[in-house]
């Protein structure tokens, strides 16, 4: 998606860069990149931010603790990054054409940060994982967040679902203890599952 909504900017800037080779580097590829990123740092954050109000912030998972219609960052750590990136990129850009010249050197530097970007965005992400994780498992620990038990069970096929079920509504008691637990483990997948009772 991010290479076919570039792709117009980043042909103009190859068609560009190939017809000025070995000149002076022209003002239209880096022109269309930097309007690009601006348009999209600036104008699909705020649209973003503004499309988000009290009348449709319904997602039951949210955050009860921020009032209905307030923005809150999840991971601030990869908007970090995302940030910090953007603003070293206008920088980088700056310096590397102040002498309206572009080296090889620099080339392959600004090649070279776009996988560090990438890479520093993973890892930030991957941190997040797992001190959400260790959160999850201390609180646990301590008492104050108890396992779902309605956690989507795999442990059985839709078949024996089926059977199992099928055969409690026509009235078959369940013969032992272990028979009773798998028709309750059954009924809370489908209940998380279909979002039903």
């Amino acid at each position: 998606m991010a290479l076919g909504s570039s792709a117009p900017e980043i042909l103009l800037s190859v068609i560009e860069t190939a017809g000025n080779m070995g000149g002076c580097p022209g003002e239209l590829g880096a022109s269309t990149i930097v309007g690009s990123a601006a348009f999209n740092l600036l104008v699909i954050s705020a649209v973003s931010i503004y499309a988000v109000n009290e009348k449709n912030d319904t997602d039951p998972e949210r955050d009860d603790t921020v009032p209905k219609g307030v923005k809150k960052i999840y991971d601030m750590g990869v908007f970090g990054v995302t940030a910090f990136s953007s603003i070293f990129a206008y920088l980088w850009m700056w310096y590397c054409l102040m002498d309206q010249s572009v080296s090889a050197v620099e080339a392959w530097l600004t090649f070279i940060f776009f996988f560090v970007l990438i890479g520093s965005a993973f890892g930030m992400d991957k941190y997040k994982a797992m001190q959400v994780d260790k959160e999850k498992k201390l609180q646990m620990k301590e008492g104050e967040v108890e396992e779902d038990d309605n956690a989507p069970v795999i442990e059985y096929t839709p078949v024996e679902i089926y059977k199992e079920l099928i055969s409690e509504k026509q009235g078959v008691t369940a013969a032992d203890e272990a028979v009773v637990e798998k028709r309750a483990k059954m009924k809370n997948f489908l209940k998380s599952s279909m979002k039903t009772d």
